[in-house]
């Protein structure tokens, strides 16, 4: 089926200017321009919309989406796969949550008591299952399911101030590759070393025991994995390879 430009934006709950600026953009061409000039999609757009749309809904930028769907490797039925993970992570999230705000309203009502564990659990949980929906499958056939259940095990053991540490920190890591980028800085240089040490940290909460091949290890995989890439260059494009070229200097490995 065929579709004009108002059609499809009607079907996707859209904008008509959203699919000119994704033509524009090349992120979404349409099947065909009538001889009167009006754009005329097919089946394949209306799939490709859907994944960007889908993409967008993750919070991915579009320069990161085009380059995801434009790689000849990309295989659709697997992102899909993916992206079922991913909000099905939001949804027990969710759950989480509300289950946590129901105690809370029933405890301030005279009900049953939380403990401070319980208050935070929910968050603590949400961060290991996000984790295992997006990378879970990567990281499980890198480390083995005995490193992550123990990774996880440890997140999920974290005190209130030892998780508000560790998710800091991980802000504070963004922050300052962001900064790098932005301002020229040599992965190698001093501002690299730091931020790598920064991660190194950032580890430990998760971590039983460091090395530092399993470290370099980890710093490839966020530029081999495009997921991984999109977060860390969710502000800046290039932070990722910035990280794992300051996390190759810092543990020897370049």
């Amino acid at each position: 089926m065929e579709y004009t430009i108002k059609a499809l934006a009607d079907l996707a709950g859209v904008t008509p200017r959203t699919l000119r600026w994704y033509d524009r953009e090349g992120l979404l061409r349409p099947l065909r321009t009538t001889e009167t000039g009006y754009r005329i999609y097919g089946s394949q757009e209306v799939n490709r919309l859907q994944d960007i749309l889908f993409y967008r809904e993750l919070g991915l930028e579009l320069a990161a989406i085009r380059q995801i769907l434009d790689d000849p490797a990309f295989d659709r039925q697997a992102a899909l796969q993916s992206h079922l993970r991913e909000l099905e992570a939001r949804r027990a999230r969710l759950d989480g949550l509300i289950l946590t705000v129901r105690k809370t309203i029933d405890e301030t009502q005279g009900g049953v008591k939380m403990s401070d564990r319980e208050k935070f659990e929910s968050f603590k949980r949400h961060a290991v299952e996000a984790n295992e929906a997006r990378y879970g499958r990567e990281i499980r056939d890198r480390y083995g399911d005995e490193a992550v259940d123990r990774a996880n095990a440890n997140v999920l053991a974290l005190t209130e101030e030892e998780y508000g540490q560790w998710k800091a920190l991980g802000e504070e890591i963004r922050a300052a590759l962001a900064q790098a980028v932005r301002t020229g800085e040599n992965p190698a240089g001093e501002e690299g070393r730091r931020i790598a040490a920064l991660h190194r940290r950032w580890l430990s909460f998760s971590w039983e025991a460091y090395t530092p091949q399993a470290h370099e290890e980890l710093g490839l995989l966020y530029t081999a994995d495009e997921r991984f890439t999109a977060y860390y260059d969710r502000e800046v494009q290039g932070c990722a390879a910035f990280l794992r070229d300051a996390i190759a200097v810092y543990t020897g490995g370049k």
